[in-house]
């Protein structure tokens, strides 16, 4: 990179101020690659606040093949460029894989985390209950974050005799705490059917086969009583927050036929009320053509993550090669708009697991994501 090249000069020459306004409202991809225009750009660019490039989160999909690691594949959506991006597939240290707000996990035989972009794998402190497919979810303000539930691993084993612990892990003295399990009302219920929202800092744990609801408070260490939320005509559903609210996304069959629906769900009383309906076209574009199964069967393939201003609905089946859309609940006047995403880029392999989650990014984080730490 040179300063001296006349177009950039040209470019210099626009107010400081100025440069940096233009440059906050424009996605991630771009700015990474006018950070090579001139060292003044770069500077500007990796000094920008977080809030200018963070405002929408992305979609990351990771996929593991079942017998070559070769055919591992990874990719983030970008909702500014509305474009996939293809990711460098990271060295693991397991195949158990977990992923929250900028960083893998890995939960099994040892935990370890990582940042998104930048690879650089720090193990913690031996945990004391090793998890396969736990809930996790992050708290960014106190660096600590929180595990719960997932199946026991003993030796590399699984050990289906287990009270489901919750542990919170302390990134700044690197220390486990084992604090009250899950409430019974979820242990006799196998770990996929779980789903999880961190949300002004409770983590709330759903259970779709019963539509049972509870939270575990970081400030008091302790399990809330266990309610029921079940809209009509519900037959399954992923918890999630959005903008410090909680968020159920899930299939219904009512008189209308099938739909599927968003509502927003009050804290404490876990009052809901409908926000948005996927539209008929978009819905069956997601589903895997399959005449010979029953019509809900066809649906429980459908997954939904949300955070920020955005919820994403996709399909985990590779037979379409994981269709996707999105609903944006951020639209003014309490409207929210759907929208298709575009297709990943070909070639595009089966996985054996797919782990997905969003999370916002900002350019900090492409820059300077060599060391694993979790903070703000």
């Amino acid at each position: 990179m040179s300063d001296t090249n006349p177009e950039s000069s040209n470019l210099n020459a626009l107010n400081t101020d100025v440069t940096e306004s233009i440059l906050s409202l424009l996605p991630i991809p771009s700015l990474v690659r006018f950070s090579t225009v001139s060292k003044l750009w770069r500077s500007i660019i990796t000094s920008l606040p977080p809030s200018s490039s963070s405002s929408s989160p992305w979609l990351f999909l990771f996929g593991i093949h079942n017998t070559s690691s070769f055919h591992n594949q990874s990719f983030a959506f970008d909702p500014l460029s509305n474009s996939w991006l293809r990711l460098p597939f990271p060295s693991l240290p397991s195949l158990h894989l977990v992923g929250s707000d900028r960083f893998l996990f890995s939960t099994a035989p040892r935990f370890s985390f990582s940042p998104i972009l930048k690879p650089n794998w720090r193990l913690t402190s031996p945990v004391r209950f090793p998890r396969i497919n736990p809930l996790l979810g992050v708290f960014p303000a106190s660096s600590k974050l929180i595990l719960v539930g997932g199946v026991g691993s003993i030796g590399g084993l699984v050990n289906i005799d287990d009270r489901s612990p919750v542990q919170i892990y302390d990134c700044t003295l690197d220390s486990w705490e084992l604090c009250p399990p899950l409430p019974e009302a979820f242990r006799s219920n196998a770990h996929e059917t779980l789903s999880s929202a961190l949300c002004k800092r409770r983590f709330y744990v759903f259970d779709v086969s019963s539509c049972f609801i509870s939270s575990f408070s970081l400030d008091t260490y302790t399990w809330s009583d266990v309610q029921t939320l079940r809209p009509p005509g519900l037959l399954f559903a992923f918890l999630n927050s959005c903008n410090d609210a909680l968020v159920l996304g899930g299939m219904c069959n009512s008189d209308r036929g099938f739909s599927f629906n968003l509502w927003r769900v009050e804290e404490g009383s876990m009052e809901f009320s409908e926000i948005a309906i996927m539209p008929e076209a978009l819905l069956f574009g997601l589903l895997v053509d399959c005449e010979d199964e029953d019509d809900g069967h066809r649906f429980r393939t459908l997954k939904c993550v949300g955070s920020g201003n955005l919820v994403y609905v996709f399909n985990e089946d590779g037979h379409k090669k994981y269709p996707a859309c999105v609903c944006d609940i951020g639209v003014e006047n309490g409207k929210c708009r759907w929208r298709s995403l575009p297709n990943l880029p070909s070639p595009v392999n089966k996985f054996h697991k797919l782990v997905s989650f969003c999370s916002t990014l900002s350019i900090s984080d492409v820059f300077h994501s060599d060391e694993a730490q979790i903070d703000a």
